[in-house]
């Protein structure tokens, strides 16, 4: 079978790292060899198992491992050469050496290290499927979107640093005691970024890579979902599933919960329009917390019944951004055969679209938030819609 990754991502605080803990336990159930890994430094994938975990893959069931990967284990394994070059140059500028060796580790560091555990699972072919427990949508975003900067850096500058430091690294090392990068410094860094590379690619593989988002019926919570997708459709990663987590059950009627299941019931109807086409899963609030193995069974029961977690729940993108003309055209994948007046209106970074019985609402990424849309039309299954600089803007 086909190696499978899963990112679960969204808002701090939705039950992500429960929903990813419920998956690999139903995938190893299922046969599967499965590791869940969290890849967010403030870690909770051991409370959530009620197991303590460390910085390598732990057994903990049959076809379960899990992983809480450590900031300090990954730099040594993956940028220690590189680390330690830093350390001694800041040590060298006058700053006290502790504080100097934690300066030496720059922002995103910590998380592109633990990133890089997900190639390895892959690659050692010892795993069927890799789960992962994502940090907040913000910064799994903006280092999923890593990979390919470093590899411009890879291509384009690097290589002119080495040569310069050839020439240079001498006379600063004996006039002036700088300490400088040697060959095994640019080694490692060419050697991250590379990997850094592989990753990106993998993780841009529809039928290899998943992103599922996790989030529950709460306004701020939708939008901050609803901005995930779009940029996670712009970087080029698929989603194939939105789990809505914490649904209050019907059952619960008493009177203090009234305005609650009808505030969640108009959230969920909204969660609908916001995320079509994609597949929408619910899982109910429990009346305990979701910890341990017995909750998180029921957890994964609730969320895939008799489905397979593997699946590819949705191949495609429910919209997509496109450079067309010298500017913008959005397209928006609709159901087949709506028909109808076109309604387009957008208020901020939101726009709200409506075909006869069906709407849309998609949070706008920078790039068309400025402008102003133009008149749509449908184009098979596609509603494209143009966007224009606002009458009257600077040129």
């Amino acid at each position: 079978m086909a190696q499978r990754i899963l990112l679960y991502t969204g808002k701090g605080g939705v039950g992500k790292t429960t929903c990813a803990a419920a998956t690999a336990m139903r995938c190893a159930e299922l046969g599967y060899r499965t590791i869940v890994l969290s890849t967010d430094s403030a870690h909770s994938l051991g409370d959530s198992l009620d197991i303590e975990l460390g910085p390598e893959p732990m057994y903990i069931a049959p076809n379960l491992w899990a992983q809480e990967t450590d900031v300090y284990y990954n730099l040594r394994k993956h940028w220690g050469t590189v680390q330690a070059w830093l350390s001694a140059l800041l040590a060298w500028r006058g700053i006290d050496e502790t504080l100097a060796e934690e300066m030496a580790i720059l922002p995103g560091m910590e998380e592109l290290s633990s990133l890089l555990w997900v190639n390895m699972h892959h690659e050692s072919g010892e795993y069927d499927i890799v789960v992962v427990d994502c940090a907040p949508t913000a910064e799994t975003l903006r280092l999923l979107a890593f990979p390919e900067d470093a590899r411009w850096w890879l291509e384009r500058i690097l290589p002119l640093k080495r040569r310069v430091a050839r020439v240079v690294n001498p006379v600063l090392e004996s006039v002036l005691g700088v300490p400088t990068p040697g060959s095994e410094v640019f080694n490692q860094a060419e050697d991250l970024v590379r990997q850094l590379g592989r990753l990106r690619d993998l993780l841009a593989d529809r039928q290899c890579a998943s992103v599922r988002l996790v989030l529950n019926p709460e306004r701020m919570v939708i939008r901050e979902a609803q901005r995930t997708l779009t940029y996670l459709t712009l970087y080029g990663y698929g989603t194939d599933l939105v789990i809505c987590n914490r649904v209050l059950p019907d059952s619960v009627r008493d009177a203090y919960f009234t305005a609650w299941h009808e505030s969640q019931k108009k959230h969920l109807q909204f969660i609908h329009e916001a995320f079509s086409p994609l597949p929408i899963r619910q899982v109910p609030l429990f009346p305990q917390e979701a910890v341990g193995f017995e909750m998180l069974q029921q957890t994964g029961a609730a969320l895939f019944g008799e489905d397979d977690p593997l699946a590819l729940y949705y191949d495609g993108q429910s919209h997509s951004v496109q450079r067309e003309d010298g500017g913008y055209v959005l397209d928006i994948e609709l159901p087949f055969g709506q028909k109808g007046d076109i309604d387009v209106v957008k208020r901020g970074d939101e726009l709200t679209v409506r075909i006869g019985v069906y709407r849309r609402n998609i949070v706008l990424p920078t790039v068309l938030a400025r402008l102003t849309p133009g008149t749509a039309r449908l184009d098979d299954r596609n509603l494209r819609i143009p966007f224009i600089e606002p009458v009257g803007s600077a040129v």
